[in-house]
């Protein structure tokens, strides 16, 4: 190993940070949305539609896409999921409503439904973003108020998705925020490249733009919250506070200098107003498979390390993260090894200098990858310790909440959705759906329904 860990800022110049960090797919101009449009077969029962986790209508929205019709197309889309146009950006639309598309068994590739529903939604959620002009009225109006409050704890997606949903219906939400910002996931855990610009919180703020919404920062459960107070003061509660804790290695030394979580750092890098402050080593470790694996491994190749490299405990096809991501990793230069676990991590002067692997197809056989940085990216968890009593009134499976079809808790009047349930899918869309559902489900409650 050589002398000393070698992690430091400014690796690279402004300049070249600003591209590597540019947006990972440039929006669409006119004639690139409709000649893509016109690709589209616009089939009866058409399968990308039950490929999409919040069931958009996508031959609706490209047909309204080719004669023009810019506005309506981005209210199919945001008619059936708020966040659209976040979606459009981060969402695997390759394994979804993309490898459904019919295109596929006639030619090599699909219609490019996410780029399409970026191009449509784009003017909308942030106004003026493109040359084209934007009308001013509402998208969405709400119904006369019903007088009736909810609770919705968590401002990621699935809160955020629930507290519109809601408000269209007529409702007062309450949303209860732990960070200073809402938007979760979209705001703190995605690549940069994915979604430049500040898109995050600028969809917060058209989402929030149609009133009755009432945004608490600052405000968790088990800190100055209580999920009995929340049913006392409302008439619905909607627990939607995602997953804060990070699986362990489970070996000894993570707390040394130099290992740390990778959903940390991607918050930090994605707050940080410039990422030439970001300290990243030249040598870097990615412990997982999945986004947030890939994501990190990405992000610290683009920040100027040297050498990445990714390792997985199981084959290339067991990842979580789909294929596309895999490819884009490897072609931006992070180095992926497989089928194998850490074993060790190995220590010079109080912090991290290397990581020894062993083999998951052959016990015994092991090797070592020298690392300035460790990054753990294995999955995670609730932390139900700082959530108070929560868990011990409400039925949990696998350490998740317990929701029936229409996001319902085993406590009365409480829905639950997003990543903290069980079932979830850990995707933004899969989020917004939860939150959706389970707004249309308060609604008939609150109703007396």
């Amino acid at each position: 190993m050589s002398d000393k860990a070698d992690i430091r800022t400014g690796r690279l110049s402004d300049e070249k940070l600003a591209s590597n960090f540019a947006d990972m797919h440039p929006p669409l101009t006119k004639s690139e949305a409709i000649i893509d449009a016109d690709r589209c077969y616009f089939c009866y029962d058409a399968p990308c539609i039950t490929a999409c986790p919040t069931g958009i209508d996508i031959p609706g929205f490209i047909q309204k896409i080719r004669s023009g019709n810019l506005r309506g197309s981005a209210h199919t889309i945001l008619s059936a999921n708020i966040m659209g146009g976040m979606c459009a950006r981060v969402c695997p639309t390759e394994v979804l409503c993309e490898e459904a598309c019919v295109r596929n068994t006639h030619e090599d590739r699909p219609v490019r439904i996410g780029m399409l529903q970026r191009y449509a939604t784009e003017d909308v959620v942030v106004p003026g973003s493109k040359s084209r002009s934007s009308q001013n009225a509402p998208l969405f109006q709400r119904a006369p108020a019903t007088g009736k409050k909810v609770a919705v704890v968590g401002g990621g997606p699935a809160g955020l998705s629930c507290a519109h949903r809601l408000a269209v219906l007529g409702h007062s939400a309450t949303v209860f925020e732990p960070r200073d910002k809402l938007g979760g996931l979209n705001e703190y855990g995605i690549a940069a490249y994915k979604t430049p610009d500040d898109f995050a919180a600028r969809e917060v703020e058209f989402i929030l733009s149609i009133g009755g919404i009432e945004v608490r920062t600052n405000s968790a459960i088990g800190s100055n919250l209580s999920l009995a107070e929340l049913r006392k003061d409302y008439d619905a509660v909607f627990l939607g506070f995602g997953l804060t804790g990070v699986n362990g290695l489970n070996i000894e030394g993570e707390q040394l200098e130099g290992v740390a979580n990778a959903v940390d750092y991607i918050a930090m890098l994605r707050q940080a107003p410039k990422k030439s402050t970001l300290p990243v080593g030249r040598r870097v470790v990615v412990i997982g498979g999945g986004m947030t694996a890939i994501d990190i491994a990405v992000q610290s190749k683009a920040l100027g390390a040297e050498q990445v490299t990714m390792v997985y405990r199981r084959g290339q096809e067991n990842m979580n993260a789909s294929g596309y991501e895999q490819e884009f990793a490897q072609i931006r230069g992070v180095n992926i090894r497989l089928w194998s676990q850490p074993r060790k991590l190995l220590v010079e002067g109080g912090r991290v200098r290397g990581v020894e692997f062993e083999s998951t197809q052959t016990p015994g056989q092991t090797y070592v990858l020298e690392a300035d940085m460790v990054f753990k990216a294995i999955g995670q968890k609730v932390l139900w310790d700082r959530l108070g009593d929560t868990a011990q009134i409400l039925d949990l499976k696998n350490d998740r909440i317990l929701v029936d079809d229409e996001r319902r808790t085993s406590l009365r009047g409480v829905w639950a959705g997003g990543d903290c349930v069980f079932g979830g899918k850990d995707l933004t869309v899969s989020a917004v759906q939860d939150g959706k559902v389970a707004a249309i489900s308060i609604d008939r409650f609150v109703r007396g329904q």
